[in-house]
């Protein structure tokens, strides 16, 4: 995965805001390198994210993924049958052809690391493009990293790749090294 967005898509309302979504859903666009990781890894996450059995409470919120090619239906659809054998319950993620992805407002982007004021003035300095900040594979990991998925171990062995001050990288590490102290006190 190098490249996130959070937008709308699934609907047929053009040009789709937050306030004015019609019917289409809250989704995230994923940009992702096939040789580094595979759409059915990419699967798992999704699938393991959330409770696919669940009834939507709307359509804004709705469980729905999205395919490109026959592929990737395939795989999308062995999954659903593997996960309502195994749970006895019925998948009631929507499942459709990917159509016009809408990018959501710039507040709505990398969203948890918008939250840590001392990590975006770093990140403003280095992106002072909005679009350029949104499209940052280093806003899209430490975004990862803020909201608690990631391990620590991993962010040590790249955190000198993301171009932080030694300050930004302090701040970083001790985030998550926060939600492994919390981890490891709930053991």
């Amino acid at each position: 995965m190098y490249r996130t967005r959070v937008g709308y898509a699934g609907g047929t309302k053009a040009n789709p805001t937050y306030h004015r979504m019609g019917d289409h859903t809250e989704t995230l666009e994923v940009d992702f390198d096939p040789g580094q990781v595979s759409y059915k890894e990419l699967l798992e996450v999704f699938w393991r994210s959330h409770n696919p059995s669940r009834q939507p409470w709307s359509r804004q919120y709705m469980s729905i993924v999205f395919y490109h090619s026959e592929k990737q239906l395939q795989d999308i659809e062995a999954d659903k049958v593997f996960l309502e054998q195994q749970k006895g319950k019925v998948v009631k993620t929507k499942i459709r052809a990917a159509g016009e992805f809408y990018r959501a407002e710039a507040y709505h982007q990398k969203y948890y690391l918008q939250l840590i004021r001392d990590l975006m003035k770093e990140f403003s300095k280095f992106y002072p493009r909005v679009d350029d900040f949104i499209n940052s594979t280093a806003a899209a990991r430490i975004n990862g990293y803020v909201k608690g998925t990631g391990s620590f171990e991993k962010l040590r062995g790249e955190v000198d790749s993301y171009g932080l001050t030694p300050q930004g990288k302090e701040k970083l590490l001790n985030i998550v090294a926060g939600y492994k102290n919390q981890v490891l006190q709930r053991l």
